[in-house]
């Protein structure tokens, strides 16, 4: 035995009769696909539901999978507390998962539990499985920050789990698609939301998993998704097998997007091992763009990977452009894994004598220092691009038009509160973006009047 389907479905609390109060009927559709879902569910009759869910208790740098026998939980905080759900852990499953994980180094287990009760991710799925299944067991999972190719991963590990105990298996990833589909919808629009939509259904659809891992980061973040993660976890526990995908329902019309899929698991496919086909890609995007690399991205590069192989700092080297040792600027070095920010360090005004000492100390940094991310490992290496932007002199500006987010970065100060942001990036289309993001950076409100410095940047691919 082993997984024997998976669904992919919203949560919405409205959906639950309680809360909706009628409003539910305008999701009508979400609804009876929900029906169809959970009944195909019942009638395989699994052992174990393992479900994935962005509201469970989520980690920058570990993904969490609920201990202990059970939980409960209630829809309270949505008006409707006398609707409960209680659900029992499969104990075996989970301690094999995580056992599994901690042979493989893979950072996946148990420890970290904060909050016991079941949260609406969980119980709007397990609402309407309740319906159609008795007797089953549940296996709980959290999502992280860590990238999409390491959410796969731990689906794989899922999948071996299953396989290794012969229990009969069925995935549920539960995730709304953007939040960002009108104007009057609760967070309002992006262009980048219908486009989410659009993309994730045809993706989820054809049950094309692979094309999961190429969605850009900065892109879902400005879509407003939900449940992407859940999505690429569910599909790494269907790596190498052959699924029957049917798409059931897509709806928005309350501004968030609701999409339901079913998979039919019909066999193995050794040829839909999407994380592989995505590394290799990867790799020989890579290698073709090392290969034009210039001085600085190289010395970069040098520097992060002697940092990181042997922990020395790297001497400079002697074959440099004279300007590297020369000139004195402030830089900074962003480094990215499978097209996610992975560090990024950098001074506003030179610290070193030379550029070439400045972009040393600064790789050193954003490969081992940045407290957003872990420090970066060996086995990274080859999965890294690295750029190079070195600081223009700061000039102050008394007014925001005088900003552009192409042509210029911004640095925001107020007291002893500074932020900066580099110009011409990804999903920052506008000046005030551009100084939300650097005054968020800084622990500046919105509202608070700072004062704004531009300046311009040479970067390095």
């Amino acid at each position: 035995m082993g997984i024997l389907a998976a669904v992919m479905v919203p949560h919405p609390p409205l959906i639950i009769p309680d809360v909706g109060k009628g409003e539910e009927k305008k999701i009508q559709c979400t609804i009876d696909a929900y029906h169809e879902a959970a009944r195909r569910i019942g009638e395989l009759k699994p052992e174990t539901v393992v479900l994935m869910s962005p509201h469970q208790i989520m980690y920058a740098d570990y993904f969490h999978i609920s201990p202990g026998k059970g939980a409960k939980g209630d829809f309270g905080q949505f008006g409707a507390g006398r609707v409960k759900l209680e659900a029992s852990y499969d104990t075996e499953f989970v301690e094999t998962l995580s056992w599994l994980a901690e042979w493989k180094g893979f950072p996946a287990g148990t420890a970290g539990e904060k909050k016991k009760q079941l949260d609406h991710g969980t119980m709007v799925p397990l609402y309407f499985l309740n319906q159609f299944l008795g007797e089953y067991r549940l296996v709980r999972v959290g999502l992280s920050g860590l990238p999409l190719a390491q959410h796969y991963e731990l689906g794989q590990c899922i999948k071996e789990t299953a396989e290794q105990l012969g229990r009969r298996t069925v995935l549920v990833a539960s995730g709304d698609l953007s939040h960002r589909l009108k104007e009057d919808g609760p967070y309002g629009y992006q262009k980048e939301g219908p486009m989410y939509d659009s993309e994730i259904m045809r993706v989820m659809g054809q049950a094309s998993f692979g094309e999961l891992l190429e969605f850009r980061e900065d892109f879902c973040e400005r879509a407003g998704e939900c449940g992407h993660r859940s999505f690429t976890i569910m599909s790494g526990a269907l790596d190498r097998t052959d699924v029957c995908p049917e798409k059931l329902s897509y709806e928005g019309p309350f501004g968030v997007g609701y999409g339901v899929c079913v998979y039919e698991v019909r066999g193995a496919d050794a040829a839909r091992n999407f994380k592989e086909q995505f590394e290799e890609k990867e790799r020989a995007r890579i290698m073709a763009q090392r290969a034009q690399e210039d001085a600085y991205v190289q010395l970069a590069r040098k520097a992060v990977e002697a940092y990181v192989r042997k922990r020395e700092v790297l001497d400079v080297p002697q074959d440099l452009p004279g300007e590297m040792y020369a000139e004195r600027a402030g830089a900074f070095v962003s480094i990215k894994e499978n097209g996610s920010l992975r560090g990024c360090i950098g001074t506003i005004q030179a610290t070193q004598p030379s550029i070439a000492e400045e972009i040393i100390g600064n790789a050193i940094s954003a490969s081992s220092r940045d407290y957003r991310f872990p420090p970066i490992e060996a086995k990274e290496l080859d999965k890294l691009t690295i750029s190079v932007d070195i600081l223009g002199e700061r000039q102050k500006v008394d007014s925001p038009d005088k900003l552009d987010v192409k042509r210029y970065g911004v640095i925001v100060t107020k007291g002893s509160k500074r932020g900066l942001l580099l110009p011409n990036l990804d999903g920052v289309d506008t000046v005030e973006q551009q100084i939300a993001i650097a005054k968020k950076k800084a622990g500046i409100a919105i509202q608070e009047q700072a004062e704004l410095e531009r300046f311009e940047v040479v970067r390095h691919y």
